[in-house]
């Protein structure tokens, strides 16, 4: 079966939280939302985007971690931290470039989005996306994805993605999509 990702089109997002509700709802993650909504600019437009681990190949977290809490699942999800390896020294949330990681004092433990593990590894989508009104954040093949690309190239000769804008961290399991963001594309609502 076909490798799947998950892809973001930032443009697409309308505020709603519905992946954060879900997110909560997803196994083991004790009611926890481990995903974000951020307001862009407030006081001038109504645009947010969506904030989750973009499960990067080579994490910062994972390397930083002197107990080797933090797992890379063999789909390319980077793990919340292992409760009976966590020494609640919080590198990982130093490490990483994009703040995903957060930690909880009272359990002494770092928490973050784990790509619904507990549901892809079976290759059923995340809950975030899953909910998702607006087709903002998708759980596609990598064939899926590279006709996205294609599409994004033909249209304005570039294709505008997170593997593709230097991202901090190098390659990165979650694509992300900005063509409208970075072209200023007007939105409708």
């Amino acid at each position: 079966m076909a490798k799947q990702v998950l892809y973001i089109e930032m443009e697409n997002c309308i505020g709603c939280r519905s992946c954060l509700a879900a997110c909560t709802q997803c196994g083991g993650h004790d009611n926890r939302n481990r995903n974000y909504v951020m307001e862009v600019d407030p006081l001038h437009t109504r645009q947010t985007i969506p904030l989750m681990c973009l499960h990067c190949v080579n994490p910062a977290c994972a390397r930083s971690c002197p107990a080797q809490a933090i797992q890379i699942a063999d789909n390319g999800a980077v793990l919340s931290a292992l409760v009976e390896k966590c020494i609640g020294c919080q590198n990982c949330t130093i490490a990483c470039p994009y703040g995903i990681p957060k930690f909880d004092v009272e359990q002494n433990l770092m928490y973050k989005c784990d790509l619904c593990y507990d549901r892809t590894k079976d290759k059923i989508p995340p809950m975030c996306a899953s909910v998702c009104p607006t087709n903002t954040l998708q759980w596609i093949t990598e064939a899926e994805l590279e006709a996205k690309q294609d599409k994004h190239r033909l249209a304005n000769g570039k294709w505008m993605a997170s593997q593709m804008v230097d991202p901090l961290e190098s390659e990165t399991n979650v694509k992300i999509s900005l063509p409208g963001i970075l072209q200023g594309t007007q939105k409708l609502f």
